[in-house]
């Protein structure tokens, strides 16, 4: 990862490609919080190597407008060695038979957790479980032998996704900025996919 130096100014992008913008956060110290108790109806469900169908498919529901794609274009092959992977906790939280909410907690660097995915689907943002599924990953998260837990957002995201994630604990300690070409382009994603992100064709 390099350090950007660049003089203030505008900057044109080749057409077809996107800037966004990262925040980094992180948290350095357990908030002392226990695993939530799920209203009746919700549980969580671990995603194995054969759910990839089912996991692409709540990722996309969740991130489509949000500019998800990073596991849409991801090959098979390595997205089931992600989900087979016992460092790598991913869970469906389910409504019924509904996957509804996506968290993923990734304990492949020793003593960290990086909080890789969080993410309720859109019906469900504002009745209050994604404080629940916060604790719920928190929770899982020190339960591990980790000094950090870490998370990315980004402007694209949902526009008070940076303040839950402050509300919850986590700390901002950099800012990056992300180049990627337009997933609506490739077809990983709709055209119409996150309408607040211009779509300018090649």
């Amino acid at each position: 990862m390099a350090l950007l130096d660049l003089p203030n100014g505008y900057y044109e992008l080749p057409r077809g490609k996107l800037v966004n913008v990262v925040t980094c956060l992180e948290m350095l110290a357990s908030p002392g919080v226990a695993r939530p108790a799920w209203p009746q109806g919700f549980r969580l469900k671990r995603f194995g190597p054969s759910d990839i169908a089912a996991f692409r498919a709540l990722f996309r529901a969740i991130g489509e407008d949000l500019m998800w794609f990073s596991r849409l274009i991801m090959a098979e092959d390595r997205l089931a060695g992600i989900l087979g992977n016992p460092a790598i906790e991913s869970f469906g939280l389910y409504q019924g038979d509904e996957a509804v909410g996506l968290l993923e907690l990734n304990f492949e660097e020793a003593g960290q957790c990086e909080l890789a995915f969080f993410g309720l689907a859109k019906a469900l943002v504002g009745q209050g479980l994604g404080r629940l599924l916060m604790q719920e990953g928190l929770a899982r998260a020190w339960e591990r032998p980790i000094t950090r837990l870490w998370v990315h957002t980004c402007h694209y995201d949902h526009p008070r996704a940076l303040g839950f994630y402050k509300a919850s604990g986590f700390v901002p300690y950099a800012v990056m900025i992300e180049a990627h070409d337009d997933p609506r382009l490739s077809g990983h994603l709709p055209l119409a996919a996150a309408p607040h992100v211009p779509l300018i064709k090649p």
